[in-house]
């Protein structure tokens, strides 16, 4: 059993779902990404997803679009976020998770790339834009290395999807609450509900509910129904903040009322 499964094993002894934040490496560079780290790491997260930035990323809104852009500017590179995990990993245990595009891992070389980073302490990789069909040859040699290929599955995603899904999904499966990009928003559809029973049926792994988590009332809404949830773009607007003003109060605030908002 990876770190990643035994987390939610554990958290389900317990009845809380699991808290996932995500903050963009290299915003602003990589020795301030380190530090919310340790904050994550220290008040509370079970997983960590760190985004790896990239010049097109379609699937994010205007606020993780700017923190990958920053990332950019301070010459953030794929060594660099594995040189910083396995920095974290010295003193930390939390599971780490990339998320990230397909060409900045198809660049570096798939093989070297899960070599380097179970080498790291990578514990889970999640490519936005690789579909199941297109999926094998990386899946393959994650695996191969031990690490967690984790899958995003959406709103339209029918049953004969989620069983593609299925065959290469390890860890947990990352539902996308809208079929639009990341970004906060004040509510999300009932049918969620009935869409995050049908995943766990047909695939029978954990499910994690992400893309506008940003209140503890969205979390309460759905916290029968989803196994975690990710907070994404709430929380680098706050970091955002932090950057531009040096007052991180807001921020770790905020961070702080989600986790508690994931025990129940």
């Amino acid at each position: 059993m990876n770190h990643i499964e035994t987390v939610f094993k554990n958290l389900k002894k317990i009845r809380k779902r699991a808290f996932i934040p995500y903050i963009t490496a290299g915003d602003p560079d990589l020795e301030q990404t380190f530090n919310a780290l340790k904050f994550f790491a220290e008040e509370g997260a079970d997983i960590i997803e760190l985004g790896v930035p990239f010049s097109d990323p379609m699937a994010d809104g205007e606020t993780i679009q700017r923190a990958m852009e920053r990332a950019l500017v301070s010459k953030t590179n794929l060594p660099g976020i594995l040189r910083l995990v396995k920095k974290f990993k010295e003193s930390y245990s939390t599971p780490i998770i990339l998320m990230g595009y397909y060409n900045p891992f198809y660049k570096y070389g798939l093989e070297n790339f899960a070599k380097d980073a179970v080498s790291a302490g990578v514990d889970g990789v999640l490519t936005v834009d690789l579909p199941p069909e297109e999926a094998r040859e990386f899946v393959s040699l994650l695996k191969k290395y031990k690490i967690t290929p984790v899958f995003l599955a959406t709103p339209t995603s029918d049953v004969k999807r989620l069983l593609k899904i299925k065959n290469f999904a390890k860890g947990f499966i990352y539902f996308v609450s809208v079929t639009g990009v990341t970004g906060e928003r004040t509510d999300l559809s009932e049918d969620i509900k009935e869409k995050l029973n049908l995943i766990k049926k047909t695939i029978g792994l954990p499910v994690v509910l992400g893309f506008g988590i940003s209140t503890p009332e969205i979390i309460k809404k759905f916290y029968k129904y989803a196994d975690g949830f990710v907070v994404g773009s709430a929380i680098v607007k706050r970091w955002e903040r932090y950057i531009k003003s040096g007052d991180r109060g807001d921020f770790e605030k905020f961070f702080r009322v989600m986790v508690e908002s994931c025990y129940m």
